[in-house]
């Protein structure tokens, strides 16, 4: 005979309590406990901050990087972006943004609270530490080595492929099926571009926004990071299986030394970090590890691989951001090792192979860059990196990726409950879009998508403004439709 009950257990932060399970037997031994504080309890050198600050501090971020990465209206951005790390509370209250067009920085005020955040040239915009007036690091110019886009046709450029229009594909049905997902204004879509048979078959953008606008893609950039990681592993600076190579790990009787590179794609490494899903969690006043990555101004990389274990490896998917974080650190770490400048690394080992001149990586301000969310690209450089996917991981006759790699990241990851999430990619096995079933994507908040359906030789790019993602995401699903009935169309003639 056992009996049950829940006890609160205080921690560090006041703000922060979790209910701990403990089974205790009929003669009062416990039989079996799982009490696991926060993430950040576990971060006594990080100062508390409030979430009045952390949300004045990614608003001003995020209208930064509008206003100087994208180069949108302020007010536009007010109202359709920068409110969306912000507890729901304080995006009811007055919010003063002072935009400093020459010195190129946003101060916000919010209830009498001050954030800044500044723009640092190819970083792009990244928030100051509370009490800081700068960065810890040294911003470095990233120059792509490629010719003019001009010059060189689709995929290289963006000058017209040279290839002849798909066969029996019916222009005006695909051009119908793109224009569903602007069909309703409060949907926010920004840009669109679909590829067909390696070609731009349909493209299309809202008033203001152009192909060589960069736009919020937030959480397509785990993808990315995925992808830098697919290019250490070729590198061979470690594996999928290897034990995740943080050194803090590595040491003897460290629970976290079972955790593998393949667990981490996985969001499945078990690290303890609270997040959207964690319903113990007032999001009305508590400020969970997921956003506070981008929030706290601090070293995301030195935070998220310090976490303690909360769940045996590969025992259960959860989306946490400590994983792509975690996954940064490697990828930094390996390169430095070599002695290569982090900061324009992707530019060098990517970008260039793939015809991208130009992807703005937002770091913290220690340098490590935030892309499982800070990052800012067009339309068609994300189509770009679905085309290296859809192609297995080949570029111009050239292997840039692990052979299998994008079988990998496609495949369902098993710890996860549904078949979704495959590694720092999503995946359709619920048939949530319609689309095929082999498809997988990149996705990111405010409706940002990138998807590769092999069956179809197909990429769908779709990006748009936080506020419009739940009417833009009705039409998205719409204009999948009629795009895949359209090429199935093509295939019958």
């Amino acid at each position: 005979m056992f009996r049950i009950r829940r006890m609160m257990t205080p921690h560090l932060f006041s703000t922060f309590t979790r209910a701990a399970l403990v089974v205790v037997t009929a003669s009062g031994t416990v039989f079996a406990q799982r009490a696991v504080p926060p993430a950040r309890s576990h971060h006594p050198d990080v100062p508390y901050q409030s979430p009045v600050s952390l949300g004045a501090a990614t608003y001003a971020k995020v209208l930064c990087s509008g206003v100087f990465v994208s180069g949108r209206e302020p007010e536009e951005i007010k109202q359709n972006s920068a409110y969306f790390l912000m507890v729901e509370p304080d995006r009811k209250k007055p919010i003063t943004a002072d935009i400093d067009r020459q010195a190129k920085r946003v101060r916000v005020t919010l209830d009498n609270v001050n954030r800044t955040a500044a723009f640092y040239g190819d970083q792009g915009c990244v928030i100051h530490p509370a009490g800081h007036d700068g960065v810890h690091f040294t911003p470095v110019p990233v120059r792509s080595a490629l010719p003019d886009a001009a010059t060189q046709a689709w995929p290289m450029g963006d000058a017209p492929a040279k290839e002849a229009w798909p066969a029996g594909l019916d222009r005006a049905k695909l051009q119908a099926a793109v224009d569903l997902a602007f069909a309703d204004p409060a949907g926010l879509t920004a840009a669109m571009v679909v590829v067909h048979k390696g070609q731009i078959v349909g493209e299309r953008y809202m008033p203001g926004i152009a192909k060589d606008t960069q736009l919020e893609s937030w959480s397509m950039g785990k993808s990315l990071t995925a992808t830098l990681v697919g290019l250490e592993i070729k590198n061979g600076s470690f594996g999928l299986d290897d034990p995740a190579p943080v050194p803090d790990w590595r040491r003897p009787g460290d629970p976290r030394g079972a955790i593998r590179v393949r667990d981490v794609m996985r969001m499945s490494s078990g690290l303890s970090f609270t997040g959207q899903d964690d319903r113990w969690m007032d999001p009305s006043w508590q400020y969970h590890d997921h956003f506070f990555i981008y929030a706290g101004a601090i070293n995301a990389f030195k935070y998220s691989i310090e976490s303690p274990v909360e769940f045996a490896p590969n025992t259960v998917g959860r989306y946490r951001n400590s994983d792509p974080m975690t996954l940064g650190f490697l990828v930094r770490q390996a390169v430095e090792k070599r002695g290569e400048i982090y900061l324009t690394y992707p530019q060098r080992a990517l970008f260039d192979k793939i015809g991208v001149r130009r992807q703005v990586l937002e770091p913290d301000p220690w340098g490590n860059f935030l892309l499982s969310g800070y990052d800012y690209g067009t339309a068609r450089n994300w189509a770009r990196l679905g085309l290296l996917y859809l192609r297995d991981g080949v570029w111009n006759g050239q292997r840039l990726l692990p052979e299998g790699f994008a079988k990998f990241v496609s495949t369902p990851a098993p710890a996860w409950a549904q078949p979704e999430y495959g590694g720092q990619f999503w995946v359709n096995g619920t048939g949530r879009w319609n689309l095929p079933r082999d498809a997988y994507f990149m996705s990111g908040a405010g409706g940002q998508h990138t998807f590769v359906v092999p069956s179809h030789d197909l990429v769908v790019v779709r990006m748009g403004h936080q506020r419009g993602s739940q009417v833009g995401t009705k039409l998205l699903n719409n204009a999948l439709a009629a795009i895949v009935a359209a090429i199935e169309s093509s295939n019958s003639r």
